[in-house]
């Protein structure tokens, strides 16, 4: 008699290990955090807003460790890498890089200084902290980088304009493919997750705008904005070994969006 096959669900579990979340102290980084801990990792959640983060861990209880980070400082970065390096004993399993900033406005005037800010948030902190997180992972021989990207990193965001974001979020995606590249025969899977438009605090404003919700409505192939916990299983496949055969991949979770 053959033997039963093996419970699926237990691909997307990540009890005993350690996952690093920054932006973690609202939006997707809050919720990100919470899923990775139901999952059964230990977060280690990080963000500037230290007041959020210890009402998160007092929330979730154990396996939390809220660590201030800017993500602009690179002592900070450094300090962020070290905690988690020590609290799991040596490298780290999941790293999720989340934190990131916008500034919506006509090309034509952003101040270069705006554009760098932005950049420095989203993409070149991202690779700073990905190095010192992924040193670790690659002297183990595993572990799972997510980065968020979004999928204004793939497609134009006009009419909504935001050179700036655009051009991080598609220099996320293609590091992420670099990455996944490097350091693929090593035991580091590096993927990131694309989403459309969702609740956040970066999207707040236009929630209470009829035109700005018409606008998202009339153009999502499903006709709506996305709700924060239909990221749950896209942000679990890439961390855990459900997705042990993918890296550099970009995985977009926009209602349709970009398959116009």
């Amino acid at each position: 008699m053959a033997a039963p096959p093996p419970d699926p669900s237990t691909l997307f579990r990540l009890d005993g290990r350690v996952a690093v979340v920054t932006g973690a102290s609202a939006g997707l980084g809050d919720r990100f955090a919470r899923v990775l801990h139901a999952a059964g990792a230990t977060v280690v959640v990080a963000a500037r807003r230290v007041e959020r983060l210890d009402a998160l861990a007092a929330e979730l209880g154990e396996r939390v460790l809220a660590v201030a980070c800017d993500v602009t400082v690179d002592d900070d970065l450094v300090g962020l890498a070290d905690t988690a390096a020590e609290l799991a004993g040596g490298a780290v399993d999941v790293l999720v890089n989340n934190a990131g900033i916008g500034a919506p406005q006509p090309a034509e005037s952003e101040p270069v200084g705006t554009f760098r800010d932005v950049v420095e948030v989203n993409l070149t902190a991202l690779f700073r902290l990905t190095q010192l997180v992924a040193g670790p992972m690659v002297a183990a021989g595993r572990g799972s980088v997510v980065n968020v990207a979004s999928m204004l990193g793939l497609v134009a965001a006009t009419p909504i304009k935001q050179a700036s974001y655009c051009a991080s979020k598609g220099g996320v995606v293609n590091l992420t493919r670099e990455l996944g590249c490097q350091w693929a025969r090593k035991g580091v899977r590096v993927n990131a997750l694309a989403p459309g438009w969702f609740p956040t605090e970066m999207t707040e404003g236009m929630w209470g705008d009829e035109a700005s919700g018409r606008f998202v409505a009339d153009q999502c192939p499903m006709g709506r904005r996305g709700e924060l916990p239909e990221l749950d299983g896209a942000l679990l496949f890439l961390a855990s070994d459900a997705s042990s055969y993918m890296t550099g991949q970009t995985l977009t979770v926009d209602g349709g969006w970009t398959a116009r």
